[in-house]
């Protein structure tokens, strides 16, 4: 039974198929995280402070992730010595996250697999659609935030 207009319905579809494609993303981010000793969601949080160090809060946010989710993916990736905690001038409990050397190490590693991936899943698709998709999801994904503020 249809409720929505073309538009919700058509959208309920893209969330259901957007759903499916994030369960297969993860799975192959898992495959090209292992060789480096990293799962998709470690290589998710180290990735979200490869620019600037970032608070465990701030990567919840930017990532969408429960800060407890972070907080303990954080704290395994510092154990491990991919990333390191720093003083937070802005506030004195978040502790700022950023990437060591070692973690540096293993983003190069997985750069390379993943870049190899990207190009085997990417051929023959038209660069302009997978730039319209790019743009379309960012609006979504920007509606979503303030439907929930």
């Amino acid at each position: 039974m249809t409720t929505g207009t073309e538009a919700a319905d058509t959208l309920t579809d893209l969330v259901l198929a957007v759903f499916r494609l994030n369960g297969r993303f993860l799975e192959a981010a898992d495959r090209l995280a292992a060789p480096a000793g990293l799962t998709a969601a470690r290589w998710q949080v180290l990735g979200a402070v490869l620019r600037e160090p970032k608070s465990v809060a701030e990567i919840g946010r930017d990532m969408g992730l429960a800060r407890q989710s972070v907080q303990r993916l954080a704290d395994i990736l510092a154990e491990d010595g991919l990333a390191a905690y720093a003083d937070n001038p802005a506030h004195r409990r978040a502790k700022l996250l950023s990437v060591t050397e070692a973690g540096w190490t293993a983003i190069r590693h997985i750069a390379r697999r993943q870049h190899a991936w990207a190009n085997s899943v990417s051929e023959g698709l038209d660069p302009r659609e997978l730039k319209g998709a790019l743009a379309l999801l960012r609006v979504l994904a920007l509606r979503v935030e303030q439907a929930e503020s």
